[in-house]
């Protein structure tokens, strides 16, 4: 049961080895000791449905032999560098991902922070094997000429049930590059139609439509996005020119010449740098300030909750606060990308929601958790004619459905608030593994599980990532030395703390 879990967990976190999963060393379980206490937390969420490995189970080198084996045959037609190892998902459950191999590891990344509620959870099997979805499955229209009869009450009933306060609109896309990439075109679109409108025209002119053909001003205005530098917003054309986290995803291609600002680097722990941290972000604000006043043709600016391929970086609701009130002041549209926050995982449904604003964004792109891509937006950024926005499918009946699923198990089993709590649990005691090795790891930092921690290096970094898939957890990297963890929805207390002795033995092994 998932008391008995916790007990456990509790009793591994606080008692000598005496077996099994690898033991929290003693500085660690004095360090939790000073830490609030050790007790292991109870959350809504119940035991996996179905149920799932209590542990991790190594067999072999990850990757292993039929990994190696099967890359080495998809090489043959394509690039496949980025490829850790094959998954044999009819055997993983769970929180737990076991490769082809038969390695067993508890996954904190959960394929980019993209697989909501585990491996092969009843509810979302049962969404394939409902006859009631068969024609629904088997079709895949095209939603904005062609939509199946009752779509809109389905759009109602999943996406607008869990739209962000204030936008009444939503636009659905295949993945979150391309839904920044409309989201940009809708705010560059409905800051051209106002400005006609001023002028007193309702339409573009001849020489608008002209000029835009050989992409040219007028028709093709030089309009711009603000950015911050460690963003990463997709690797489409337009959303290179927003992202700043890595070169590799930006070198040899050519991008547009606009605007990006700083974003705080807040130092952690957070209570013994307030002066300096707001000074940070005081600074960071002047820096946006000085950009908008100089640049009258930036239409809108887009940022994360958390910069998370630039390396899990945070800034304060107050930091937010504030940086939305200044694109109000001047015009400029806000927009902020959910694609890897969203969904339930930073302890609100959208990790803005912590922010307080008065005045909601004026979009909010999502994807990955989400299973379906896309944007909610205000009314007053929906294009006046038909067409500006527009792709074959506009969205997928299946990932809907998907949704459904995902979203039915969010409100059942208390996801949102197990989160919070099991963020809360790991950062504590992660918190606790900084005073027990100290120089090996510090800046820990979160919202609900998105949470990460700094190494003195790359290299080091690298080094505890692979250390970690080798004792049996699968966890992932960001920014210059950041290791960052994505987990599951179902990830609980008790999965933390199997995380937290095992990177205690990691932090043990590892070098000062």
């Amino acid at each position: 049961t998932s008391d008995a879990m916790l007990r456990t967990a509790a009793r591994r976190l606080t008692s000598p080895w005496s077996g099994g999963a690898p033991p929290l060393s003693t500085a660690a379980r004095r360090a939790l000791s000073t830490l609030h206490g050790v007790e292991v937390p109870a959350t809504p969420t119940g035991p996996f449905p179905g149920g799932e490995p209590a542990a991790p189970k190594v067999l072999s080198a990850c990757p292993g032999p039929k990994s190696m084996a099967m890359k080495a045959d998809l090489s043959k037609t394509q690039e496949t560098g980025g490829v850790k190892y094959f998954v044999d998902l009819e055997s993983s459950r769970g929180n737990y991902v076991v490769d082809v191999d038969g390695n067993r590891m508890l996954d904190m990344f959960s394929h980019i922070a993209s697989l909501p509620i585990g491996y092969n959870h009843p509810k979302m099997l049962g969404v394939f094997q409902n006859p009631a979805n068969l024609t629904l499955l088997a079709h895949r229209p095209a939603l904005g000429n062609l939509p199946p009869a009752g779509w809109g009450q389905r759009v109602q009933s999943t996406l607008m049930s869990v739209a962000p306060k204030g936008l009444s609109q939503v636009t659905m896309m295949m993945c979150g590059s391309c839904a920044n990439e409309n989201a940009i075109k809708q705010v560059f679109i409905a800051l051209a139609e106002g400005r006609r409108l001023a002028a007193g025209r309702a339409s573009p002119s001849a020489e608008e439509l002209e000029s835009c053909m050989v992409n040219q001003a007028p028709g093709s205005p030089p309009l711009k996005i603000l950015s911050f530098h460690g963003a990463f917003h997709g690797r489409t054309t337009g959303c290179l020119s927003l992202t700043h986290s890595k070169a590799i995803h930006k070198l040899d291609i050519p991008s547009f010449d606009w605007p990006i600002a700083p974003f705080p680097a807040l130092k952690y722990p957070l209570a013994e740098h307030a002066a300096a941290n707001a000074a940070e972000e005081a600074s960071c604000l002047e820096a946006v300030r000085a950009i908008l006043d100089s640049d009258p043709d930036v239409a809108g600016m887009i940022i994360e909750p958390v910069q998370a391929e630039g390396g899990d970086n945070h800034a304060t609701p107050d930091y937010f606060r504030k940086l939305r009130a200044l694109a109000a002041e001047r015009g400029v549209k806000f927009i902020v990308d959910e694609v890897q926050t969203g969904c339930a995982a930073s302890g609100h449904f959208w990790a803005h929601e912590a922010w307080g604003l008065e005045d909601p964004p004026d979009a909010v792109t999502f994807s990955k958790k989400m299973q379906i891509a896309g944007y909610y937006t205000k009314a007053d950024l929906v294009p006046a004619a038909a067409y500006r926005v527009f792709n074959t499918w506009m969205g997928d009946p299946s990932k809907l459905l998907m949704l459904e699923a995902v979203l039915e198990c969010i409100k059942k089993d208390g996801l949102i608030e197990n989160a919070r709590v099991t963020g809360e649990f790991m950062q504590r005691g992660l918190e606790a593994l900084v005073v027990a090795h100290p120089g090996k790891v510090a800046g820990v930092r979160g919202v609900g599980t998105l949470v990460a921690m700094d190494l003195p290096s790359g290299a080091k970094r690298d080094a505890a990532v692979d250390a970690l898939r080798t004792k049996g957890v699968d966890i992932a990297s960001c920014g210059s030395a950041t290791i960052r963890c994505r987990p599951g929805l179902y990830f609980t207390p008790a999965h933390a703390a199997v995380f937290l002795e095992t990177f205690d033995q990691v932090l043990q092994e590892m070098e000062a």
